[in-house]
């Protein structure tokens, strides 16, 4: 089947209530602010994907933005490296609580917007990035160009997008397929209850089968192929954030390494360069 430069592999319903789901990832960062998440642990997990970001090619007090910073816990890293962070979100609610845990970064702006119309001028910032964020909307490619649209050229953009398994093999692909069913029934419940079998789920299949890569690790077997293998080192914390994130939302997008490269170069990106690193996809590009 042939493959649609554009299009998710795996896509959203088209019938989403978009206001829903951003008042979900508010709730989301409300339980888990991540304030008390172990610094070393952060500094890990913000290491796995800004490894690729060419921070040598910032000006010095370079100007950027976080694309839907959530509980800011990403800018928490940037903004002491950088001149000013604007971090964006749709949602109240998580800003609230980026606030606190940005307290301490007086270099950094906060702004409610969609991050389909970040408040920027065209060709004004530095650099960009947005992890974990453009997945979550229904114009994904609409939402790149416009983040493209605000740097200038020879500034990087980092992006961070579901990926839709391509380098997986097919009983893995699966797999997924049958938590797309829990999901899809977990997605639609009410916030309290849509949390509480959120964390049974990090409790019953996250956590075994992470502790179950590391103990495959120690005996030198490669977790490559176990699913859930990037938490193995990671706090159960983080697990249950991220069960959450992944079963509490109706509006969730997947996509091919190429088609993650098509969207970008169609935002006028270039010299495209991908993680080869667990979180997939991940990737930076420079705007032309």
């Amino acid at each position: 089947m042939s493959e649609h430069p554009t299009k998710p592999a795996f896509a959203a319903p088209a019938k989403i209530d978009e206001k829903a789901v951003i008042a979900g990832f508010g709730d989301e960062w409300q339980r888990f602010p991540q304030d008390d998440l172990d610094p070393t642990e952060v500094e890990k997990l913000a290491s796995s994907y800004f490894h690729v970001f060419p921070w040598h090619k910032l000006p010095a007090d370079a100007r950027g933005f976080d694309a839907g910073c959530g509980s800011g816990r990403w800018a928490r890293f940037v903004a002491p490296r950088v001149g000013h962070l604007t971090c964006i979100d749709a949602s109240p609610a998580a800003l609230a609580v980026a606030k606190k845990n940005l307290s301490f970064c007086h270099n950094a702006a906060l702004v409610c917007c969609d991050v389909q119309a970040p408040p920027f001028a065209p060709s004004s910032q530095d650099f960009g990035y947005s992890l974990g964020v453009l997945h979550h909307v229904l114009d994904t490619p609409g939402a790149i160009s416009a983040l493209a649209k605000c740097l200038k050229p020879g500034a990087p953009l980092l992006l961070y997008l579901y990926y839709a398994f391509d380098n997986r093999p097919a009983w893995y692909r699966g797999l997924w397929k049958t938590s797309e069913i829990i999901r899809n029934a977990v997605s639609r419940l009410p916030f309290r209850t849509r949390y509480l079998v959120s964390q049974l789920i990090a409790a019953t299949v996250y956590w075994p089968l992470a502790r179950t890569a590391a103990l495959a690790e120690t005996v030198s077997i490669s977790p490559h192929h176990f699913p859930l293998a990037f938490y193995r080192h990671l706090s159960f914390y983080t697990m249950r954030t991220d069960a959450l994130d992944r079963f509490g939302t109706s509006l969730e997008n997947r996509f091919t390494r190429s088609q993650i490269l098509s969207m970008m170069t169609d935002a006028g990106l270039g010299e495209v360069r991908f993680s080869e690193k667990t979180p997939y996809w991940c990737a930076v590009a420079i705007k032309t």
